[in-house]
């Protein structure tokens, strides 16, 4: 699997909170990499397994995607835009996060699932 990256966006106006989704929305469709799908995290997603996430992964890998994107939400949760573009859209769980556990979180849960997909005791699951 290719190495994690992480882009930071962020609107740094003080905007009221459907402009500041709307914003936000558009900074992460316009870093989109050309043709990645993208994930987004939202509470009202599916609830994969780690098993899931690395079955869509390999999916993803084995169709040519060399990169996928995945979206974290600001303190208001992502935009309509972001969701209706998303290829998948994925849960943690219906607890809120605060954004540097997501993404710890995700990275971990992405490393898992790399060692799923190589056959690695790592995951006992």
């Amino acid at each position: 699997m290719p190495r994690a990256t992480i882009i930071e966006l962020e609107e740094r106006r003080p905007l009221p909170a459907a402009l500041l989704k709307a914003r936000e929305a558009e900074l992460i469709l316009g870093a989109l990499p050309t043709g990645a799908p993208l994930i987004a995290l939202d509470r009202g997603g599916a609830a994969w397994s780690s098993r899931d996430l690395a079955e869509r992964l390999a999916t993803w890998r084995d169709h040519g995607n060399g990169t996928i994107a995945f979206a974290i939400g600001g303190a208001e949760g992502l935009g309509p835009a972001v969701i209706e573009r998303a290829d998948a859209v994925l849960s943690l769980g219906a607890l809120t996060w605060p954004h540097f556990l997501v993404r710890g979180m995700l990275l971990e849960q992405l490393y898992r699932a790399q060692q799923i997909l190589a056959g690695h005791p790592y995951h006992r699951g």
